[in-house]
């Protein structure tokens, strides 16, 4: 028993070996079939195997918050649909590239939903990226500056779902607007976005200065996007 235990870890079957020794203590193994027992110890690997990879991906991710789309509150006041919630967290919409645009008053609840959107992604299997806006772009201002600039945007464009939260808080100087521009032309049509403003969409131009960067980056965001307005007063205020 302890050589084929010890073989797992060998392997880094570490999965299987924490199963074939708990059926080894519960005499359990003396009671199942050959198949059985096989098929027990590689379920265990694939759910160990599993909840590393959500740990990782979680972790990776930087989330506002800790989430989850089981905690969101649906009271009519709110007026978050359910229905489409629902939909969402089915996660097509990232297989899609589509966007998501979630809009409404300081506190009601935006960073919460996005972060909730964002670990039910990654329960999926999805790369995802959390950042506020303006530190974001930072970051890639930064990152021209170190002369990293193609591998930064690069890695954006390959996340499976970026997240940009609290957008439109203060007006994008015109190396900022590129920037952003950048990151929405990459992810277009490919990988998923979601972006929470305090700002109603259609006061978007006001802080993107430049007409034809607006243009350019609302028109590949906008018409096609899923669009939530959160409504009521700051849930901070019920606490």
């Amino acid at each position: 028993m302890t050589q084929i235990e010890s073989h797992m870890n060998q392997l880094r079957l570490q999965g299987m070996a924490q199963s074939w020794k708990i059926m080894a203590e519960t005499r359990q193994i003396h009671e199942l079939s050959f198949s059985d027992g096989m098929e027990l110890l590689l379920q265990a690997e694939v759910d160990l195997r599993t909840n590393r990879r959500l740990d990782r991906l979680v972790k990776s991710a930087h989330f506002r918050y800790q989430a989850f789309v089981a905690e969101l509150n649906f009271e009519p006041a709110r007026g978050l649909d359910k229905s489409l919630v629902n939909t969402l967290a089915m996660g097509q919409y990232i297989e899609k590239g589509e966007a998501i645009l979630i809009t409404g008053a300081a506190g009601c609840g935006k960073s919460f939903l996005a972060s909730a959107l964002g670990q039910q992604a990654c329960s999926q299997g999805f790369s995802v990226e959390y950042y506020n806006t303006q530190k974001l772009l930072i970051r890639a201002k930064m990152a021209r500056v170190e002369g990293n600039a193609i591998k930064f945007f690069d890695k954006l464009a390959k996340v499976n779902l970026l997240i940009l939260d609290d957008f439109g808080f203060t007006h994008f100087d015109k190396q900022q607007q590129l920037d952003l521009m950048e990151i929405v032309e990459d992810r277009h049509s490919r990988a998923s976005t979601i972006i929470s403003s305090q700002l109603p969409v259609e006061n978007w131009f006001d802080v993107i200065e430049n007409e034809t960067i607006a243009d350019a980056i609302l028109d590949r965001i906008v018409h096609t996007a899923y669009r939530i307005e959160l409504k009521g007063e700051s849930l901070r205020k019920k606490r």
